[in-house]
């Protein structure tokens, strides 16, 4: 009986043991993929930036020359061509960015690619460029009706951002970026009407300024010390309010719950 007493307490600390091993192996397993799954873990495979050509720059002078006959063969004002220009290479034909924007016009090798310039190398040619990046400018004032403010916010950051935020775009580099080409416009001529733009820059970097604001409360602050919790007084069959009056002298629908604030 003593042996028979001991087999069956075995068998159910066994029992016992083994649903928490299999427990202990799967948290090790969730666990590992949780760490293989955070972010920075893994870096994702970025394309090759593109590399300048071995040959000499065409120098600030022979760009400036360029662009008059390219500006009127697009159709496109030529102290905007040369602001686009100034803000996005400072008139470097070689430029690569960060992302691999290319040029004097900084083209991304897609956005090249819809205008028929498929060879990231020929980015690199000043004419090429500044044809291309000319081109992209004038679908852009076409599409937005001549709007200087949003055409250039849609050359930086993209159609699909502006479309998407009703032209309310609120990245820094975004609204610096307009800034920058409007005052290169102004200086090189431009007559068309730009203040508005200016003006809204200055408007969306208060909107972007709130919303950092906003994001920094959420962030350090505790939820539940802003949190309230309210109790119907009624009925639940009597809280649509066309069911009863409501006056002076009418009860809430709710009132405070008092036992929830700290």
């Amino acid at each position: 009986m003593k042996q028979k007493s001991i087999a069956r307490c075995s068998f159910a600390l066994l029992v016992l043991l083994v649903p928490l091993s299999v427990f202990a192996e799967t948290e090790a397993v969730t666990e590992a993929s949780a760490d293989s799954a955070a972010p920075g873990a893994v870096e994702p495979v970025r394309p090759a930036r593109p590399t300048p050509p071995n040959r000499p720059r065409p120098s600030r002078a022979e760009v400036q020359a360029m662009i008059p006959e390219v500006a009127r063969r697009h159709g496109v004002e030529e102290a905007l061509v040369r602001a686009v220009v100034a803000a996005e290479s400072n008139y470097d034909a070689h430029a690569v960015s960060p992302v691999g924007a290319v040029g004097l016009m900084q083209l991304m090798p897609p956005t090249a690619a819809d205008y028929g310039v498929t060879s990231v190398e020929a980015l690199f040619d000043p004419r090429i460029n500044l044809n291309t990046g000319t081109r992209h400018l004038k679908r852009l004032l076409r599409k937005y009706s001549d709007d200087y403010g949003r055409v250039i916010m849609a050359y930086n950051a993209g159609e699909g951002v502006v479309d998407r935020t009703n032209s309310r775009v609120t990245y820094l580099e975004t609204l610096n970026y307009t800034e920058a080409v409007i005052r290169h416009y102004r200086r090189h001529g431009g007559t068309a009407p730009t203040q508005a733009a200016l003006a809204q820059v200055q408007t969306l970097r208060g909107v972007r300024n709130t919303g950092q604001a906003r994001r920094l409360l959420k962030k350090y602050l505790d939820p539940s010390l802003l949190s309230l919790k309210v109790k119907p007084t009624l009925d639940v069959r009597y809280l649509n309010p066309a069911l009863h009056d409501v006056g002076p002298e009418s009860k809430p629908m709710f009132e405070l719950d008092t036992t929830v604030i700290r």
